[in-house]
């Protein structure tokens, strides 16, 4: 019996064991993918908008050669964290269900299974893109997932939305000879776009470097072209490949599944006590961006890396109290 089941292993995943293995507790992180799996899928040449130290879990210093650091640091930062700390970290091992067992609970992996007095959920959300659900998404040509920038040389890419993951594809592409067109539902581009981007990007789009349909919508694409929805109506113009940078959900299927009650509203805000982040499901706890529900943008992990200090003070506070329960 463990006393903790981590259910995710990126930064703010990280930090929960961090504090359990402080704290005395015995734990595992459970992660179905690579270690912080969703820093690498980010793209590769990508900044962060954070410092370093702000970035950084467990008190350990992170060192990065600039004042903010590249995703490449980052990777390493998190992997020599996790190995100089010996984390008890499960990789490549999905929870498929966690089910209530006499005051516990079963965590039933693609490996096998776990009992533990406490869960944290800190899954993130950038496994499951947000869907545009127009025709001919499904396409091959299609992706949600920005990489880098070589493949699409001498294409003609459309680049859907306006904020950083946009931006960077938009002028990324097009410094490698793509003929680069953004679609933004907006009519500007993103106020949250890195501030030493956002006037490089907007340049481009004044002088027609990269052309940029504002209050427009992709509605359909096709092998050879695509159509645009904009306020003068369908726009139809040749293309090779689409970035739909049109943002990331958690897991919300999982979360019910386990238990935890959403809002009823479009954001899915989960049901959490903010002062410890425990769930309306007893003894389990969320950590992250997942506290955040559709508001994908209200949690980052600087402002989120506390939460693995709440969740284990709660967690010592209830050992305590059932340690002097069963003294009496």
């Amino acid at each position: 019996m463990l006393d903790i089941i981590i259910v995710g292993g990126g930064p703010i995943g990280l930090a929960c064991a961090l504090e359990a293995q402080k704290a005395g507790l015995k734990y595992c992180i459970l992660e179905k993918g690579c270690l912080v799996n969703s820093l690498y899928n980010y793209p590769y040449n990508m900044t962060f908008f954070s410092t370093s130290e702000r970035l950084e879990i467990g008190g350990i210093p992170f060192v990065s050669i600039s004042v903010k650091p590249t995703r490449n640091e980052a990777l390493e930062y998190y992997r020599r964290a996790t190995l100089s700390n010996h984390l008890d970290v499960h990789l490549q091992e999905e929870v498929k269900s966690i089910n209530s067992r006499d005051n516990a609970y079963e965590v039933i992996t693609t490996k096998t299974t776990y009992h533990t007095k406490y869960i944290v959920l800190a899954t993130g959300f950038y496994d499951k893109p947000v869907l545009m659900n127009i025709p001919g998404e499904d396409l091959p040509k299609v992706t949600h997932y920005y990489k880098e920038p070589h493949f699409y040389a001498m294409q003609k890419v459309v680049v859907v939305g306006a904020n950083n993951s946009a931006v960077d594809a938009a002028l990324e592409t097009f410094r490698k000879g793509a003929e680069v067109t953004m679609v933004i539902r907006g009519s500007e581009i993103g106020k949250r776009v890195k501030y030493w981007v956002k006037p490089d990007m907007e340049n481009r789009i004044a002088e027609g470097s990269v052309k940029a349909f504002f209050n427009s919508t992709l509605s359909a694409v096709y092998d050879d072209r695509v159509d645009i929805q904009t306020p003068g109506g369908i726009v139809t113009i040749p293309n090779d490949y689409v970035i739909a940078t049109t943002g990331y959900q958690p897991q919300f299927d999982f979360l019910r599944k386990t238990g935890i009650h959403l809002s009823d509203d479009e954001k899915l805000h989960p049901d959490y006590n903010p002062e410890t982040m425990e769930t309306n499901k007893k003894n389990i706890y969320l950590a992250g961006v997942v506290c955040g529900g559709m508001d994908t943008h209200s949690w980052f992990i600087e402002n989120s890396r506390v939460h693995a200090s709440m969740i284990m003070k709660d967690i010592l506070k209830k050992e305590m109290e059932g340690n002097n329960r069963n003294s009496k």
